[in-house]
């Protein structure tokens, strides 16, 4: 498996395989695994419906790192159910915020992360860190965020991991365990919508319940071919 998330060089590569009760999945970077990745389990989850290996009127469950989480299909939306990870502040390291170049409203952290707060979106939407720096902190990710400055959406973010050999995700879908229950402590709200602001963007759509988050997102497939390992 670290042969072919090397050889694919995605963000993550998602592998799974049947057991009892649903499904072993597990997501690979070109450098190590990781223990949840929402977008590599969107994915997932869209192949197995999209192909008609599981039907789309229950829920697929997948075991991880991370205990059992489960994605649903609504309508075009799959809506992915993950635990909780509320973030707690914390002074900034040493380092951290000279690296990405920003002033933080808040930094805390959330498993194996730093969450970042700036003031405006445009701040997240210009970020041009300093990978090497960002390598030599001690946790592995590092989520900044903002208000939106757009009323369509709620909040923005975007993800860097250059330990784990991904300069920046695409979209991460992980960081919204902590993003919205961060956000809905502040804009007392429990169902909101953020954007992705890396170069590909995207949009999530989130809802905190007790315990657990539900994150929904749209998957469609690009391409389809054969592994020759």
């Amino acid at each position: 498996m670290k042969n072919v998330a090397r050889e694919m060089n995605l963000s993550e590569t998602a592998f799974l395989h049947p057991i009892k009760g649903g499904y072993h999945l597990r997501w690979l970077t070109p450098k190590s695994e990781v223990d949840l990745c929402g977008h590599g389990t969107l994915a997932t989850a869209h192949l197995l419906f999209e192909d008609g290996h599981e039907p789309e009127n229950r829920p697929i469950r997948f075991k991880t790192r991370v205990g059992w989480v489960s994605a649903s299909k609504d309508g075009e939306l799959i809506t992915l159910d993950f635990p909780v990870n509320k973030p707690k502040k914390i002074k900034p390291p040493l380092g951290l915020l000279k690296a990405l170049g920003v002033k933080a409203e808040y930094v805390g952290t959330y498993p194996k992360s730093y969450l970042v707060q700036v003031a405006r979106a445009k701040t997240v939407r210009n970020l041009n860190p300093d990978m090497k720096a960002l390598e030599k902190l001690q946790r592995l990710k590092i989520c900044v965020t903002a208000p939106a400055d757009n009323k369509d959406f709620d909040f923005v973010s975007r993800l860097f991991a250059p330990k784990l050999g991904i300069p920046e995700d695409p979209v991460n879908g992980n960081s919204h365990t902590a993003l919205t229950p961060y956000w809905s402590g502040i804009l007392k709200k429990k169902k909101l919508r953020s954007f992705y602001s890396s170069e590909r963007g995207g949009e999530i759509f989130v809802q905190l319940d007790t315990g657990r988050i539900k994150i929904s997102g749209r998957a469609v497939t690009v391409m389809r071919g054969k592994l020759l390992y």
